[in-house]
C-alpha cells in the first residue's frame, strides 16, 4: 500500500478513537494494533512480539526513571506553603517595577517551574495565591491572569521538564543537553512577559496600584529566607546535573530526598502527606509512561510502514529551506495544540517531524525547544488549554474570557519562536558550553 495514503489511513484511525473518548494510551495501541495487521498484513502473534520488545526495552530505560521522581518532588511541593514564600519573598524585589506584583506571576512560575516540570502545577500552584492576593489589591485581571496563563507553561521549557524528558528518549538526545538549552530560551521569554506587563504600566500606571509602603531593608531578609526553600532547590537538582555530579534520574531522586528535608524543616511533613504525594506521583507517571510507550509501539508500525520516510522523502520533493519547513511545523503543530496536551503532541508527532528536521540540517536539540515552545502554546488555545482550565477553576471566569487574556503573552511566545530560528544560539550556546 501507498506509505501516504497508509499515513492517512492511521491519521484517520488516530482521530476516530480520540474522538470516541478513548484513553490516549488505548487508542494508541490499538490504532499501532491495527495498523499491522490490516495495512502491513502481520499475525497477531508477530504483533504480540513487536509490542513486547517495546515494553520491555522502555520499561527498563533509565532515562524514564526521572519522570516519576520529578513528578514526586513536584507534588511534595505543591502541598507545602512554598507558593506562599514564593509570593511574599518575591513582593520586595517587583514593587520597584512598573506593574509591580503583576511580576509575580511571571517570576514565580519561572522559579517553581525550575522545580516541578509540569505546566498545570505551575500554574496550578503559584495562581492559588496570586489570583486572590492581585485581585484583593485591586491589580488589572485581564493581565494578572494573562500572563499566569502564559508563564504557567513554563513548566514545560525550565529544567526540568517532564516533555523534555520524553523528547530526549524518544528523539535519543541528551536529556542534560536538552535541560541546558532550555534554561535561555526560559529566561528570554519571562523576560519577554515581564518587559510586557512593564511597558503596558507605563502606557496605563492604572492596572497596578500605588506602592502600599516605602521598601524596608529588613524585609529584603526576609524575602531571602521565604525564597531559600525553592533556591535550594533548585541549587541541588540543577547543580547536580550541570555540574556532571549527577544523571537527571540520579538528580530527580536526589531532588526527592531534597523536598522531604525542606518539608520536615518547614514542619509541614507528615506519614499521610508523604501517601498522598506518593499517590499522586504513581497515577501521573503510569499516565505519562503508559503513553510513551504506546507512542513507541505507533513510531514502531509506522516504521515498517514506512511512513515517516515516504512523508520526508515527499516534503523533501518541495525543496522547503529549513525556515520555511520550521513555519510549516509551526503551523502544524498550532493546529495540534488546540486538540492535544504536550505529551501527546510530541509522542504522536516526532516519528514524522523529527526525520524531516534531521533531514533539513536542522540540531535535535534545537528542534526539541523550538517544539517545546510550540507545543506550549497549545496550553493557553481553546479548545484544550489546560492552563485555561485551571484558572477557570481558580476564579470561576469563562475559558474564552481567560484565552483573551492570554492572547498578548501568546503572541509575545511566538515572537519568542521567531527569535530562536533567527539566532539559534540562545537554545545551542549553553550545553555546547557545558559540554563540548
Amino acid at each position: 500500500m501507498d506509505a501516504l495514503l497508509a499515513a492517512g489511513l492511521v491519521l484517520a484511525l488516530i482521530f476516530l478513537f480520540l474522538g470516541l473518548g478513548v484513553w490516549i494510551f488505548v487508542g494508541l495501541l490499538a490504532v499501532s494494533g491495527l495498523s499491522l495487521a490490516l495495512l502491513a498484513g502481520m499475525d497477531i502473534s508477530r504483533i504480540g512480539t513487536i509490542a513486547a520488545n517495546i515494553v520491555y526495552r522502555y520499561s527498563t530505560t533509565w532515562e524514564l526513571a526521572a519522570i516519576p521522581m520529578f513528578i514526586w518532588m513536584g507534588e511534595i511541593i505543591f502541598r507545602t506553603d512554598i507558593s506562599d514564600r514564593i509570593f511574599r519573598g518575591l513582593t520586595p524585589f517587583v514593587n520597584w517595577l512598573p506593574g509591580r506584583l503583576l511580576h509575580t506571576n511571571v517570576l514565580g512560575c519561572t522559579m517553581f517551574a525550575a522545580v516541578s516540570g509540569s505546566s498545570a502545577a505551575t500554574a496550578a500552584t503559584v495562581g492559588k495565591i496570586t489570583t486572590t492576593e492581585l485581585s484583593r489589591r485591586g491589580y488589572d485581571q485581564s493581565l494578572s491572569l494573562g500572563s499566569l496563563a502564559g508563564a504557567g507553561s513554563f513548566g514545560l521549557l525550565i529544567p526540568p521538564s517532564i516533555v523534555m524528558i520524553v523528547y530526549g528518549i524518544l528523539a535519543e538526545v541528551s536529556i542534560s543537553r536538552l535541560f541546558a538549552a532550555g534554561v535561555l530560551p526560559g529566561i528570554m521569554i519571562a523576560a519577554l512577559f515581564s518587559g510586557y506587563i512593564a511597558f503596558r504600566a507605563v502606557l496605563k500606571p492604572g492596572i497596578a496600584p500605588k506602592a502600599e509602603s516605602r521598601f524596608n531593608p529588613l524585609e529584603l531578609i526576609g524575602a531571602i529566607i521565604d525564597l531559600l526553600p525553592i533556591i535550594t532547590l533548585m541549587v541541588i537538582v540543577l547543580g547536580a546535573i550541570y555540574s556532571g555530579i549527577a544523571t537527571p534520574s540520579e538528580a530527580a531522586a536526589v531532588g526527592v530526598f531534597g523536598a522531604i528535608v525542606i518539608t520536615i524543616c518547614l514542619r509541614q511533613f507528615s506519614v499521610a502527606m508523604l501517601v498522598r504525594t506518593l499517590l499522586g506521583a504513581v497515577v501521573s507517571s503510569a499516565m505519562i509512561c503508559s503513553i510513551l510507550i504506546a507512542a513507541a509501539f505507533l513510531s514502531t508500525a509506522m516504521g515498517y510502514l514506512h511512513i515517516p520516510s515516504e512523508i520526508a522523502r515527499a516534503i523533501g520533493e518541495w525543496q522547503l529551506s529549513p525556515s520555511m519547513l520550521i513555519v510549516v511545523l509551526s503551523l502544524f503543530y498550532l493546529v495540534l495544540g488546540l486538540f492535544l496536551d504536550g505529551v501527546s503532541i510530541i509522542v504522536m508527532s516526532l516519528p514524522i517531524t523529527l526525520p524531516l528536521a534531521m533531514q533539513a540540517g536542522i540540531d535535535p536539540v534545537w528542534f526539541g525547544i523550538f517544539l517545546i515552545v510550540t507545543v506550549e502554546l497549545g496550553q493557553i488555545t481553546p479548545p484544550v488549554g489546560f492552563n485555561l482550565f485551571i484558572l477557570q477553576s481558580l476564579t470561576g471566569q469563562s475559558v474564552g474570557r481567560v484565552a483573551r487574556y492570554a492572547f498578548p503573552f501568546f503572541l509575545l511566545m511566538l515572537g519568542a519562536i521567531a527569535l530562536l530560528v533567527w539566532f539559534p544560539e540562545i537554545a545551542l550556546w549553553l550545553p555546547s558550553t557545558l559540554y563540548d
